[in-house]
């Protein structure tokens, strides 16, 4: 199991000045949605940015920590 801080910090580390909010969305610590704003998204389309972050957090997707991961992504105004 992993809690909604680990995985910010895990996105905030990878992502240096982004925007980044998590939340569980069952309460079984397997199932989040993960808010990211980050100017690193500047030229990239929405799949692209989902898969940036995707692979930030890679590790724990595979290892079954993270089961559902729901992804918004946002280019600051």
């Amino acid at each position: 199991m992993i809690s909604p801080e680990e995985i910010q910090t895990i996105l905030l580390e990878k992502m240096p000045g982004a925007e980044v909010s998590v939340e569980d969305m069952t309460g079984t610590a397997d199932h989040f949605e993960a808010r990211v704003i980050w100017n690193g998204f500047q030229g990239k389309g929405l799949m692209e940015q989902h898969q940036m972050v995707n692979r930030a957090l890679a590790e724990m997707l595979e290892d079954g920590r993270i089961h559902a991961l729901k992804i918004k992504t946002q280019i600051p105004k």
